[in-house]
């Protein structure tokens, strides 16, 4: 697919097979609540991008993000051990989106993000992502990589009344290459460590709330395997659900996320009212953020932890896993 929105301004909506070689969104005749047309600069201001990686192992968990919300512009990074906890946490707000630039090409991705002395870079070109982060104390050089026939999971769907939401995701990568934490190196490719990407964009809702849940893995066959499960963005008409078994991509529909929000180390579950998915979440550590600027707001908790259960397959399969590293998050963003 050429482009994202079709040459009479409407884009593709539900899942989409084919790589999408430009989110086109300035040719999208964004309009406010009465149907009034937006301007140029309104249409930019309000396009909404972000470019998130996940590295896991049982004993290790990293998230590395670029956002951009045109107002300000984000690039935070986390570093957690089983034996240390977080050992190095990171959160980095550039103004207007000063230094920041995610470009809207999901499978050739250019992510990057220069601002008080914190420098990183997301590079896709097809089936590799490379990774380069440098701050104080901290760096990180590595690769996620597809294997052959890998199927990305690729949804647009409406959001609120004028709007859409596109996103790109993968899990299950290997990953090679290491991180650099206070002199301490993290050999990835020695952990066997598995990653994900996440890559999304759009007109979102003024206030939009959400969970999600995310791992990579392997399952009680030694089969390689990644998840993604939201609830609250991509849920007009479609879901952006799927489970990932050596690259083959599940579709899975709607799921239920019960946690107590007053107590976030608690277990969580997730599941499907079609029985195809039963999960446990079990946190075992936090990346939180407030932030209450009048205009945005953010109130943003990322867990990360380990998921059993099961998930059953498109061909009826039962997938069990036990104790596979991944993230849960609950987030209310207003923008």
């Amino acid at each position: 697919m050429d482009k994202l929105v079709n040459a009479v301004g409407k884009p593709y909506f539900g899942w989409i097979k084919e790589p999408v070689d430009d989110v086109n969104y300035l040719d999208f005749p964004l309009t406010n609540t009465m149907d009034k047309l937006q301007s140029l600069s309104s249409k930019k201001r309000k396009f909404n991008q972000f470019h998130f990686i996940g590295v896991l192992t049982e004993e290790f968990m990293a998230g590395i993000a670029i956002v951009n919300l045109k107002l300000v512009s984000n690039c935070f990074f986390y570093v957690w051990t089983k034996d240390e906890g977080l050992v190095v946490e990171k959160s980095v707000i550039s103004p207007l989106g000063i230094g920041t630039n995610i470009s809207t090409t999901p499978d050739f991705a250019e992510s990057k993000f220069s601002w008080m002395g914190t420098q990183a870079s997301i590079s896709q070109r097809d089936a590799d992502t490379h990774v380069s982060v440098q701050s104080n104390k901290f760096s990180a050089n590595f690769r996620l990589q597809q294997n052959e026939g890998y199927e990305p999971l690729r949804v647009c769907s409406q959001a609120g009344y004028t709007g859409w939401v596109f996103t790109q995701k993968t899990a299950g990568l290997a990953a090679s290459g290491h991180f650099d934490v206070n002199g301490k190196r993290y050999n990835l490719d020695e952990m066997k460590a598995l990653g994900s990407v996440d890559w999304s964009c759009g007109y979102m809702r003024r206030e939009t709330a959400w969970n999600w849940a995310c791992f990579s893995g392997r399952d009680e066959l030694d089969r390689t395997i990644g998840l993604n499960l939201a609830s609250g963005v991509n849920e007009t008409g479609t879901t952006e659900n799927g489970l990932w078994v050596d690259g083959q991509l599940h579709k899975l529909g709607g799921v239920r996320f019960e946690f107590d929000r007053q107590d976030m180390q608690k277990p969580w579950k997730v599941s499907s009212e079609c029985g195809r998915v039963a999960l446990d979440f079990l946190p075992q550590g936090c990346r939180s953020e407030k932030l209450n600027v009048g205009l945005l707001a953010s109130n943003f908790k990322q867990m990360f932890g380990h998921y059993s259960g099961t998930i059953i397959s498109d061909d009826g399969s039962p997938v069990v896993f036990n104790h596979v590293p991944g993230y849960a998050e609950d987030h209310y963003a207003k923008w």
